[in-house]
């Protein structure tokens, strides 16, 4: 079965349901993307280390990083493998240089363990021939519009692809940091990550992308 390669394209936090991310992953190559709803821990997680930002604290992926590091365990690659009735199945594929192993993995966890050991990201064409979206133009537009794609329904267990929205349910609300300057935004980013508040900060990352892009 063809693997596709893909590339961290951005998360998208949802301004219709409190808690919800899309996560969007691209196509290596290609104009497919294929965004999957997570919530807002794994999020934030991931946000973390794309930004190198330094919690004070190593936060769950990162322990699991630590520990695998400590017996010698590599992660080699992350695979999406199946989706079904909307729901994303992934699995890492670990060796600790002698044999490899496949473990289970919410898509969430898998990715923000790829983000840490650099490995890739792959998934199947089925998947991306079911779920993926084609995009006309460019990333940040498709951003901007993947949080209105779909009713969110953050599950704590499981991450979903996004199902059809209706037109009339599309409400596009402005971002609480939008009356704030750019000095400013970036002052608030840096307390909330010495407070912690990794949801806030990257909601403020958000809007920080949005003004240099």
């Amino acid at each position: 079965m063809k693997k596709i390669k893909l590339d961290i394209v951005g998360l998208s936090y949802s301004q219709t349901q409190s808690g919800a991310y899309a996560l969007v992953l691209g196509e290596v190559g290609g104009n497919r993307r294929l965004p999957v709803i997570i919530g807002g821990f794994e999020a934030q997680s991931i946000a973390v280390e794309i930004e190198k930002m330094t919690p004070s604290r190593p936060l769950t992926h990162d322990l699991f990083k630590t520990f695998a590091e400590t017996f010698a365990i590599k992660l080699e690659e992350v695979l999406i493998y199946n989706l079904v009735d909307g729901i994303f199945f992934a699995k890492l594929l670990c060796s600790n240089g002698e044999k490899t192993v496949e473990i289970d993995a919410r898509t969430s966890d898998a990715v923000a363990l790829a983000v840490r050991f650099e490995c890739p990201i792959y998934t199947y064409d089925f998947i991306m021939n079911t779920a993926g979206i084609v995009i006309e133009g460019n990333d940040f537009a498709f951003l901007e519009n993947i949080e209105n794609v779909g009713s969110y329904k953050n599950e704590p267990a499981e991450e979903k692809a996004p199902e059809p929205a209706e037109k009339d349910s599309i409400k596009n609300k402005p971002s609480p940091y939008a009356s704030l300057s750019l000095e400013q935004l970036e002052k608030t980013l840096e307390k909330a990550i010495e407070n912690e508040q990794y949801e806030t900060a990257a909601k403020i990352r958000d809007e920080i992308e949005k003004r240099k892009s």
